[in-house]
């Protein structure tokens, strides 16, 4: 009985990893005593506690399989948001090749040996009587008294005492080292988000009053095509004017002729792609969610407001493209649910396609968007949605040739310099598709943004911002979210200046260029950015430039709540914005 919950965790994440030593002490402890919530509740109600300690055994080398098999299938394990996609998960299931690994090989010959031992034993009658009797009520009362001590121990906040840490761009490193059961159950901290304190008609009403809009920017005959890219890591250090390059790798994009380029903040560093597309398509803000969450994954589960489904609306093809795998992120799930018509996955791309760093290089990508504008319906003006793969990280792959380097110290920054190559060629692709849209006839408007900085050397980063990491003021650590974006069209553009902003206002900067109106929520948006033209997860900032904490009260304070409050009414209110969608539907359609 003291043994059980030790060694069925053991087995556990044998089967998960192959190697259960990974794990920590203090969180080897920690999934015991999860183990030990269900075990102590078994013995007390089985009075059998051999049998319980099979069952444990069983069902702890069963959920290291499955969570084995899912981080095989799509790179992450078993997550508490996903409890609520097992229909679509059963739909699938049937494609997986689900064939057991030798750990998996080697458990299930333990277990049978397991459940034959306890058998032969209690039928030569030489288990020991408190193995092989029904529990007598004190000794069951016991175990209760454990089940709730366990429970109270395993409670999410009890749980980081054991140094149970979760890492939600690396969950699968985190359930070997943490342990499964204990992270998961860490995981479930993501799954709460604060409701403001009133949500009122009379508030939403209140709130949106405030909204003062002039007409649009740009005046078209037509509705023009409108091409939204999200470029994997696409960064400007060049701009802090810290690093002496051998080439530059922003000037053609940023002195493109017809084009207004400036820069944007995103909520995410390093990874986590889908939360800045989400913050794009919806207009809503990850500063509003708790930290680590994944819109697509938790909060995107039935038909939500959208840049896509608002221009369904009026009357757009919508299409989606991504050169990586269909179910990353459940872009399979969410976009659908976002109004996109259509979605296409590396596997369903209609060129060819070439690799960079063994990814889909942009150059094929950028000719998978040609093809889209030369098949669309010749009835609709197109909206495309893509996000590239080509600059994802890790940045070390071997015998990939430098072509950028830093002149001062060449090859003091492998990985940043890997990265400036990547980026160089997505460049000269950019131009390269500006320049077959400037030969189109019909309207044509082209933004192309980052999702987020590259995880390269921290000298490097250091280096490139002029100021160390630990040393920075909130300004300066503001930068570390700081994405170039560019808006190009084959029309004429306005010869304004392009404000610096934030993703979440990012589609209706985009709407205002395409002569389009935003609906109620992106007028309130526009309203917003001009007191406030950039709010992330990470602070927001004012007109001036000033950046401020989420944690401290400023005179901006009332402005934040607000814009909290309707983007909870936006993502999971009832009736208030019902006018503004109509019902998208629940499959993508598939080439």
């Amino acid at each position: 009985m003291i043994a059980t919950p030790f060694t069925a965790v053991f087995l556990m994440q044998y089967v998960y990893c192959g190697d259960p030593w990974q794990i920590s002490a203090p969180a080897f402890l920690a999934n015991a005593i999860c183990v030990g919530v269900l075990y102590y509740l078994i013995c007390a109600l089985l009075r059998k506690p051999a049998a319980g300690s099979f069952l444990i055994h069983t069902a702890c080398a069963l959920l290291g399989a499955i969570n084995y098999f899912v981080s095989v299938f799509r790179g992450t394990p078993v997550l508490p948001w996903d409890l609520t996609a097992l229909n679509t998960a059963l739909a699938v299931s049937s494609t997986y090749d689900f064939t057991p690994n030798g750990p998996m090989i080697i458990t299930a010959v333990l277990l049978a040996g397991f459940l034959l031992a306890v058998l032969r034993f209690r039928k030569l009658d030489v288990l020991p009587r408190s193995l092989s009797a029904r529990f007598p009520l004190p000794v069951r009362l016991i175990c209760l008294a454990l089940t709730l001590l366990c429970a109270f121990l395993a409670s999410p906040q009890n749980l980081a005492r054991f140094n149970v840490q979760t890492d939600v761009w690396d969950q699968s490193g985190a359930y070997q080292k943490s342990g499964i059961l204990a992270t998961f159950l860490r995981n479930t901290e993501f799954m709460n988000v604060e409701v403001p304190a009133d949500t009122s008609v009379e508030k939403l009403d209140q709130i949106l009053s405030t909204v003062s809009l002039e007409g649009a920017s740009v005046t078209l005959d037509q509705k023009p095509h409108i091409i939204a890219i999200m470029n994997e890591s696409w960064a400007d250090f060049e701009e802090f004017g810290q690093l002496q390059l051998s080439e530059s790798v922003i000037d053609g994009i940023s002195s493109l002729e017809n084009a207004r380029f400036s820069h944007a903040y995103a909520s995410v560093f390093g990874a986590g792609t889908s939360a800045s597309e989400f913050e794009f398509l919806t207009g809503n803000s990850m500063a509003f969610l708790p930290s680590g969450s994944i819109p697509y994954q938790q909060y995107i589960l039935k038909d939500s407001f959208s840049l896509a489904s608002q221009l369904k609306q009026l009357g757009y093809q919508t299409a989606a493209f991504h050169p990586g795998e269909r179910s990353s992120w459940q872009r399979d799930q969410a976009y659908p649910r976002l109004g996109f018509d259509s979605f296409k996955s590396v596997k369903e791309l209609d060129v060819p396609l070439t690799l960079e760093h063994g990814y889909v290089s942009d150059e094929s990508d950028f000719n998978q968007i040609i093809w889209e504008y030369e098949h669309r319906d010749p009835n609709k003006p197109l909206f495309l949605f893509n996000v590239t793969i080509q600059n994802h990280g890790a940045y070390t792959v071997k015998d990939y040739p430098a072509q950028i380097v830093l002149t001062d110290q060449p090859g003091a920054y492998p990985m940043a310099e890997q990265y400036l190559t990547l980026i160089h060629k997505t460049e000269a692709q950019f131009l390269r598709l500006t320049e077959y849209f400037s030969q189109q006839e019909e309207p044509v408007l082209i933004l192309m943004f980052g999702d987020h900085q590259p995880s390269v050397e921290q000298a490097f980063l250091d280096q490139a911002y002029g100021v160390e990491e630990g040393a920075m003021s909130m300004e300066e650590y503001m930068n570390k979210f700081r994405v170039p974006f560019v808006l190009w069209a084959n029309y004429p553009l306005p010869e304004t200046q392009l404000p610096e902003t934030s993703l979440n206002f990012l589609s209706a900067l985009l709407l205002d260029y395409a002569g389009v109106e935003s609906d109620a929520y992106g007028q309130y948006l526009q309203t917003l950015r001009t007191s406030l033209p950039v709010v992330t997860f990470a602070g927001y900032m004012d007109a001036q430039g000033n950046a401020y904490s989420h944690w401290e009260a400023t005179d901006f304070t009332p402005l934040i709540k607000d814009y909290q409050t309707l983007q909870y009414e936006r993502l999971f209110g009832g009736s208030y914005f019902k006018d503004q969608i109509q019902g998208n539907s629940e499959t993508l359609s598939q080439p």
